[in-house]
This record gives C-alpha cells, sequence and structure tokens, in this order.
C-alpha cells in the first residue's frame, strides 16, 4: 500500500512506519528499570514509551539509563520508569516526507517523534530509521538508474557508418 503525498510522488512518515514491522514497544510507569531494560533487550529497542491505559505519558531510552546509572542510590530493580522517564514526546504528522522528518530531528535535537494522525499515534520513528529509510530509497533510485542507463543504451545512440 503506497501511502505517497498525494499528486507529489514523495514518501512519507507512514511508509517509514511501514517497513519497520514492529509494533510500539511500551510499558506502564510503575515498570521498574530493571523490567523495562528487559523488554527493550527482548524487543531489540533502544526506547521503550511509557503508556497508561490508552495515553503515552513519556519515553525512557538508552541515554536515559546511562544518565540515571550516574546517580548516587540508584537502584534498577527498584527504580520506576514513570520517574525517570522525559514526558511530552514530540509529534509530527504521517504525511511529513523523510526530509522533513529528519529536519525535525535535526532542528530540534531530537532522536524520537511520535508519528500521528487524527489525533491517533500509529507509531515510534527515531532518527535512525528516518536515516536508514532514505539511504534505501537513494540505492533503489541509484539501482534503477544503473539498468536504465549502461553501456549498451550508449551503444545504441552511436551513429551507423554508411557501407
Amino acid at each position: 500500500m503506497s501511502t505517497e503525498v498525494e499528486g507529489k510522488g514523495e514518501k512519507t512518515a507512514l511508509d517509514i512506519l511501514a517497513g519497520k514491522h514492529e509494533d510500539i514497544v511500551s510499558v506502564p510507569p510503575a515498570t521498574s528499570i530493571r523490567d523495562a531494560i528487559e523488554t527493550m533487550v527482548s524487543q531489540k529497542v533502544g526506547s521503550v514509551l511509557v503508556r497508561e491505559g490508552d495515553e503515552y505519558l513519556g519515553i525512557w531510552t538508552e541515554r536515559d539509563l546511562l544518565r540515571d546509572m550516574t546517580k548516587q542510590g540508584f537502584d534498577p530493580a527498584s527504580e520506576r520508569v514513570g520517574d525517570h522517564m522525559t514526558g511530552d514526546i514530540p509529534q509530527a504528522e504521517h504525511s511529513l516526507n523523510p526530509y522533513e522528518l529528519m529536519d525535525r530531528f535535526l532542528g530540534l535535537l531530537l532522536r524520537h517523534l511520535l508519528i500521528e494522525r487524527d489525533g491517533a499515534i500509529l507509531g515510534l520513528l527515531s532518527m535512525g530509521d528516518v536515516v536508514r529509510f532514505c539511504l534505501q530509497e537513494k540505492t533503489r533510485e541509484f539501482d534503477e538508474l544503473k539498468e536504465t542507463v549502461n553501456w549498451e543504451y550508449y551503444e545504441e545512440w552511436r551513429p551507423r557508418r554508411k557501407r
């Protein structure tokens, strides 16, 4: 299913989400840091959203763990992820193209964006997801160009000699 912006032929945040093939990984705010780490390891992700019911309260990342580990008396078994999360996760519209998303990441110094449509959260994109998508698209475009423009292509343009 293509989710290109109508009339523009551009790929969107929705296309990037579709290529991820993973659900949103979330934990309740009362989850211990240790359990949140175990969830992240088992799901092979670098962050978890903190969610209560249908509401996303924040995000907790590997970077948060590094910062928390430097605090005196920090105990991952007893500390709760809701007390150490970053609240107010920035959101982006599903229709933004990859370059607009990268602009958000770089301009706002972000690593994660919630993607939404009509107020509903569709998924979470990291800066790495968007960069990977852009590189894959450029590789695909380059391969298409190589198929079109090759030595045989130029051979057909050679002027024919009259005999």
